[in-house]
């Protein structure tokens, strides 16, 4: 009896099962056994249809107080009073710090006196000028005396009303030693309190109030599609782009669209970017001035756009675009397409297909070019 060598019979086993997975592939490619119709491998597909399509631009941003008043001091004193409560809301005109006024009182008491002893020199001098007017016309005196009366009353004229003058000024100091709020808003810290010595001059400002309803939103928009935001402005019969949808930096959506304003298109040289400003509404004051947020601008409209899943997108090793179609043999075929943007979850293809190509979206690593397939059309999403 002859005897098999255990290594002889191991190789005669591998040798075996390479044939029979060579056999299965074969019969698996070619879609069953040799005789047999080719077996048609199941793929998702979709339908391509045309439709219109808001193309939109991601833009970085942070949000801005709309009007920022520093609160400073316009006459020198002793602060004796803080009227208000730090980060609470003020109105126009609320008196936020009280300067001692015991010294603008005294000034407007003593220029209220002066503007009386001139009005009494002023009406002493009025009556003896009409007197003289009179004298001289019957030459009972000479007219180098009614002269000399006139310019009396004209200097006393002018003494009343600098002296008018002096007490409205010392009216106005007296006021100012009351520190009012120049705009409505938000009033943050103070940096100062009470006892502490201010001037006119100062540059240091004692609060800030912030108007945070509405906002601005400032954002950095590249240069290329400032363009397309005009004509798109212009469209609308108005120099603003309304319908922009705002998220915090964590993903919140923002309630409030924005509308853009053109305040400022200066081009960047450095950058190639356009600083444009949105204006958002804050009725409730949550938002904050400083927030990053992400601004989905609305820079131009496709009526008849082809929109692919991206899923049904691949790249060779030149960076061109490929899809799969199912052609009508149910046979695969490849097709180079041209891509533009994303749009959700969606390419956005402007040539290589046209409306009714259907589309291979899944199942693409079971087939290969000219492969039968069994296509499920599913809806895009």
């Amino acid at each position: 009896m002859t005897k098999v060598l255990p290594k002889y019979r191991n190789s005669m086993i591998a040798i075996g099962l390479a044939m029979a997975l060579t056999a299965c592939e074969q019969e698996a490619q070619s879609g069953g056994a040799p005789g047999q119709e080719p077996r048609a491998t199941a793929v998702e597909s979709v339908i391509i249809e045309t439709q219109p399509v808001e193309i939109t631009d991601t833009l970085p941003g942070r949000t801005s107080a709309y009007r920022v008043a520093e609160v400073r001091p316009q006459v020198n004193g002793i602060i004796i009073d803080r009227l208000f409560t730090e980060g609470s809301k003020v109105e126009k005109g609320d008196v936020l710090y009280q300067i001692d006024p015991a010294t603008y009182e005294a000034t407007l008491d003593s220029a209220k006196a002066e503007l009386a002893s001139a009005q009494a020199t002023l009406q002493r001098a009025k009556l003896q000028a009409e007197r003289y007017r009179e004298l001289v016309k019957n030459r009972a005196i000479s007219e180098q005396d009614y002269e000399d009366a006139d310019a009396t009353y004209r200097a006393a004229l002018a003494s009343s009303m600098a002296a008018k003058a002096a007490v409205k000024s010392a009216q106005i100091n007296l006021d100012y030693t009351e520190i009012k709020a120049p705009i409505s808003g938000r009033i943050g810290k103070s940096f100062v309190t009470e006892g502490a010595l201010v001037t006119a001059s100062q540059t240091d400002y004692l609060a800030t109030i912030q108007q945070i309803d509405p906002l601005y939103v400032d954002l950095s928009q590249p240069s290329n599609t400032v363009l397309k935001l005009r004509q798109r402005a212009t469209s609308q019969g108005e120099m603003k782009v309304s319908g922009i949808k705002l998220t915090l930096d964590d993903g919140t959506e923002i309630d409030q669209p924005a509308s853009l304003q053109f305040a400022d298109v200066s081009v960047d040289e450095s950058t190639g970017t356009v600083s444009l400003r949105a204006l958002l509404p804050n009725k409730d004051n949550t938002l904050l001035p400083g927030l990053y947020v992400r601004a989905k601008v609305p820079v131009d409209n496709v009526d008849s756009a082809i929109l692919v899943p991206q899923a049904a997108v691949s790249r060779d090793t030149t960076g061109r675009a490929h899809v799969k179609i199912v052609n009508s043999e149910n046979k695969v075929e490849d097709r180079v397409v041209t891509t533009s943007r994303v749009v959700g979850t969606n390419w956005l293809v402007t040539d290589g297909l046209s409306e009714g190509d259907q589309v291979i979206v899944s199942g693409l690593q079971k087939i290969g070019d000219g492969s039968l397939v069994d296509p499920q059309q599913i809806d895009k999403q």
